[in-house]
């Protein structure tokens, strides 16, 4: 039988290396490059061996995951606002899901290990919900901004590209990040039209898609399209103000939902801390599994009622 020091040593040994793998893989230092005039071209640039077997690493789990499939694929990281390849990003959750389990297996027990494992990939799935959230709603914030500038730069004289340019220039992120792809997907001779109603679909925005709507009808049929889109700039402020309000009158009950959610998490956490063996009763028997796994399908089933009560779509 092996002894208990050979485990912990082992433990340590993969938490070690899970550490490793996350910074040379993920957060590995990029170099800026030396311009040719000064390289050498006698003597190739060899790369160490440790460069090599991360760079293997990275691109096995690239040919694994790709950029459209799994749930960490490009586009997922990019409506997130991440700028991280899917491969980086998965060896990422992928460490921390090892280092995880093994401190929850050294601290607790080999429960609490799995458990902190297959929590990582979900705590990384809600980051990227979190964050496409708070891009989104950014986003619709400047929408008011972003149709201000256009229809000023539509005023003065300038075509509808030229106008998008400068709201690309004098926009913050997310808004010239967007802008900017429509425009050099245009610059390859994409159709503006499509390209504003992907990137409307891209964000989630149904206020934006007036916008698109509103430049393929100005471009079918003529017409004023600065007027035009001060119309659509009133209605979306005012919607932007009725959705203010209800969020205000909302949020009481969101945060009656975040405490009744996390409230059992927490007060598991706190027993297992205080006292393990309060705990372990419930991993030593099959009645004691049951009992976990009704308790997350009733969680899960609480949870998504009170998501659907608290929000409110008009």
């Amino acid at each position: 039988m092996i002894p208990e020091t050979a485990w912990l040593y082992g433990a340590l040994g993969m938490c070690f290396l899970a550490l490793v793998l996350l910074f040379f893989v993920v957060l590995k230092p990029r170099y800026r490059s030396v311009a040719a005039s000064r390289s050498d071209a006698v003597a190739p640039h060899e790369s160490s061996l440790l460069t090599r077997v991360t760079d293997s690493t990275v691109h096995a789990v690239d040919g694994v995951v790709g950029r459209t499939a799994g749930p960490f694929n490009h586009l997922v990281l990019g409506i997130a606002g991440i700028k991280m390849s899917p491969a980086d990003f998965t060896v990422m959750v992928l460490c921390g899901a090892v280092v995880g389990g093994l401190f929850g297996t050294l601290l607790a027990n080999i429960f609490w290990g799995l458990l902190l494992a297959v929590l990582a990939p979900i705590a990384a799935k809600i980051l990227l919900v979190v964050k496409t959230g708070r891009r989104r709603a950014r986003f619709e914030a400047q929408l008011g901004d972003t149709l201000m500038m256009l229809t000023g730069g539509l005023r003065a004289g300038h075509s509808v590209l030229r106008s998008l340019e400068a709201v690309a220039q004098e926009s913050e992120s997310p808004t010239a990040e967007e802008i900017g792809r429509v425009l050099n997907e245009a610059r390859i001779g994409r159709d503006v039209s499509v390209a504003l109603e992907e990137s409307a679909a891209r964000v989630g925005s149904e206020d934006f898609a007036w916008v698109a709507q509103a430049i393929q009808i100005h471009r079918e049929v003529g017409g004023d399209l600065a007027n035009v889109l001060d119309q659509v700039g009133h209605t979306i402020r005012e919607r932007l103000q009725i959705k203010g309000q209800v969020r205000a009158l909302s949020a009481e009950g969101k945060l009656s939902a975040y405490i009744l959610v996390g409230l059992p998490i927490v007060m598991a956490l706190v027993l297992a801390v205080i006292n393990p063996g309060y705990l372990s009763l419930l991993v030593q028997d099959v009645i004691g599994f049951v009992m976990i796994g009704a308790g997350v399908v009733l969680l899960a089933i609480g949870s998504f009622w009170l998501s659907r009560t608290v929000k409110i779509k008009f």
